[in-house]
């Protein structure tokens, strides 16, 4: 992952929690960072109700965004 996730940042999973009912893809909201580098995450239906919450380490999470990339500007030559 190439930045450090903060709190509120949107993240997809990416494996499978079978022991916190939560699938490969389901998005979460990073809800906690702690010192050692895990994240505290929590997993919601559509109507905000908590399906799981979790630590993870970064590279079981991708960071989802709704804007452009920064360097998309250095793809345009």
């Amino acid at each position: 992952m190439a930045a450090a996730l903060k709190v509120l940042d949107v993240v997809a999973l990416l494996k499978d929690l079978p022991r916190h009912r939560v699938r490969r893809g389901q998005v979460g909201t990073v809800v906690e960072v702690y010192k050692s580098g895990r994240y505290e995450v929590e997993f919601a239906d559509r109507r905000g109700r908590t399906l799981a919450l979790a630590t993870l380490p970064s590279n079981a999470l991708l960071q989802l965004s709704y804007g452009p990339a920064k360097a998309a500007a250095d793809l345009v030559a």
